[in-house]
């Protein structure tokens, strides 16, 4: 079996490194997959996968103009999207395996006029609500539902993907909606029930939705020998660790910020993700390291922490939440999210909304004894369980 996933990045960030996996273990199988990515900053990092570029970093660029000046996220790069799908009729996929479409780099309307008229079996994982809405990626903490009927003078503009000046979210909606509706072999995934529910609620309702929980690599994400505590002086304070991509006010940068000041000396904050910015503005007993996409570096911190705290009420997942509890960290989570649904197959401690409530979670852990074998409740997370569980949708044998 041709199988095609459709990414904006390959081999790095979370969804790329699920969409590297993917094609591996597929390929361990017998199958032949092919992962086609347009992100050119983030050059392809899934080592072993067979790749195929979608435009150029010129194509990204003038995508993200059009998207700063004139909201138009995924109606961008036509000539791109042309010479790809030429691309994908030479290739010949019996499977089309659609993620993240947003990025600058693909032109929806023609992707799906497509997909409609070559018929072929599609499967889409949404890793946010970016697909339901005219234009953001997500909407709890704006507490906007106008993606429920109709988007328009959107609150969050300027939030990725930002629009300086227009807003287009009324036709985006709209044009969204059509282009997305009427695919008639389409099967949506979604990792966890919270969007799946989200996903119910929107004109996406027409297609069949699978929950399949993400997958990690259980055997870089373990419990490993780190000397993440000797290098940067926590020694034997009590460390609560925070790890994002980019941290801002969704993530919840100030509520670290604010749970540092609330814990005393014998504990001490680690945040995984800063800009120069950030660091330079970080209080003395918050610890602040930049990204890496280096696994193993992440390993190492995860397994240097007593706790993990994910303060996002819009994660569609908790992909940091799993890792860390492989590694053997004690995950905090807030009840309500789609990290609460990774602690509830795993290990951990869901607590209302609230800083006075994680307060007494952390001070909880203090007066308890490290949890053995923890990265045993991780199990249920492997990349080999998540690549079953796909592989059969695409076989047709999850009924």
């Amino acid at each position: 079996m041709k199988i095609l996933h459709i990414n904006s990045v390959c081999g790095v960030t979370g969804t790329g490194r699920i969409v590297a996996d993917l094609c591996r273990e597929a390929n361990g199988r017998g199958h032949q997959s092919v992962a086609a990515y347009g992100e050119h900053q983030y050059r392809n990092q899934g080592q072993g996968v067979e790749t195929i570029p979608i435009g150029n970093m010129t194509d990204c660029r003038v995508h993200a103009l059009l998207t700063r000046a004139f909201d138009m996220q995924g109606f961008g790069s036509k000539a791109a999207t042309r010479a790809f799908l030429r691309e994908v009729d030479k290739f010949g996929p019996d499977v089309i395996h659609l993620h993240n479409l947003h990025g600058y780099y693909i032109h929806i309307k023609l992707l799906f006029e497509y997909l409609k008229e070559r018929n072929m079996k599609t499967v889409w994982t949404l890793h946010d609500c970016w697909p339901m809405t005219g234009h953001c990626v997500y909407f709890t903490n704006a507490g906007c539902e106008k993606w429920k009927t109709q988007c328009e003078n959107c609150p969050q503009k300027k939030e990725y993907p930002a629009s300086l000046f227009l807003d287009r979210s009324r036709r985006n909606y709209m044009d969204k909606k059509a282009a997305f509706s009427g695919v008639k072999n389409m099967t949506l995934l979604v990792p966890s029930r919270w969007l799946g529910e989200k996903v119910r609620e929107s004109f996406l309702n027409q297609y069949p939705v699978r929950v399949v929980y993400n997958g990690i690599d259980l055997q870089q994400y373990r419990p490993i020998q780190s000397d993440f505590r000797q290098k940067t002086g926590i020694g034997q304070r009590i460390m609560v660790l925070g790890v994002a991509n980019v941290w801002n006010e969704r993530k919840g940068l100030r509520a670290f910020l604010e749970l540092a000041n609330l814990l005393g000396e014998e504990y001490r904050v680690v945040l995984v993700g800063l800009n120069e910015d950030q660091l330079r503005g970080l209080p003395p007993n918050v610890i602040g390291q930049k990204r890496t996409d280096r696994v193993e570096k992440l390993a190492q911190i995860y397994s240097a922490a007593d706790i993990f705290w994910n303060p996002g009420r819009e994660e569609t997942f908790g992909l940091n939440v799993a890792e860390a509890m492989a590694c053997g960290a004690w995950p905090i989570v807030y009840e309500g999210t789609a990290c609460a649904e990774v602690v509830e197959h795993g290990v951990g401690q869901v607590v209302p909304e609230g800083m006075e409530n994680v307060k007494k979670a952390v001070l909880a852990y203090g007066t308890r004894k490290k949890v053995p074998q923890i990265e045993t409740y991780a199990q249920f997370f492997s990349k080999e369980r998540f690549a079953n569980e796909v592989i059969k949708i695409y076989e047709g044998k999850d009924a």
